[in-house]
């Protein structure tokens, strides 16, 4: 593949900002990089969803600019693209070794979504510090994976009380990926496709199934 040149050494940073908070959510996490004409698309996964149709899964996607055309379509380690843009470069080659995450098959649709309305930022954030405190608070240090995944579960699934509705885990993912607008009266968009909700800042994209 032609490697992918970022427009500039701002959207090298901004990329890796997003990977760095993306990793921390997952060390050994993965990195879907779409490229389709002068626009790079970042997917990574926020939570993974349970059971054959991965309900719950949570997805964020950032895009930015290439300084010329490209076509791309592979995932990677996250560590592989941090580890390149931490050494200021804005290229980035085909790295030897590439990934398989199961999240890859479900990534949402381009076209078709319907918007349904606007949530408050400042809403989201206070749905995603709720969730944070009740999963710290009722999974305390030595609770097994399995319980801690139970407990995630419900409470990301679960509706927010915001109009419209959106599962909570947009929110935490918007929260963790540093999408939210803090400022009073900054509003997210929210669209629908089929099984997929999406919430959308000028941050950047979460969207859960």
């Amino acid at each position: 593949m032609t490697p992918l040149r970022l427009a500039d050494e701002q959207t090298a940073a901004d990329l890796a900002t997003y990977l760095t908070r993306a990793k921390r959510l997952d060390d050994e996490g993965d990195v879907r990089l779409q490229a389709v004409g002068s626009v790079l698309a970042a997917w990574t996964c926020v939570l993974p969803g349970r059971g054959l149709g991965s309900s719950g899964l949570v997805l964020g996607l950032r895009t930015c600019a290439l300084a010329e055309p490209a076509t791309w379509d592979t995932c990677v380690p996250i560590a592989a693209v941090t580890d390149r843009l931490a050494r200021g470069r804005t290229q980035l080659e085909a790295p030897p070794v590439t990934s398989q995450p199961t999240w890859r098959a479900l990534t949402p649709p381009r076209s078709g979504w319907e918007p349904v309305g606007l949530v408050a930022d400042t809403d989201l954030l206070a749905v995603a510090r709720e969730g944070i405190a009740e999963v710290a608070q009722g999974a305390p240090e030595g609770s097994g994976a399995s319980a801690v995944g139970d407990l995630r579960s419900r409470v990301w699934g679960r509706s927010t009380a915001t109009v419209p509705p959106v599962p909570a885990g947009t929110a935490f993912g918007l929260h963790a990926l540093g999408f939210l607008r803090p400022e009073a009266g900054v509003q997210a968009q929210v669209h629908t496709i089929g099984p997929w909700t999406r919430v959308a800042t000028d941050r950047g994209f979460v969207l859960t199934r």
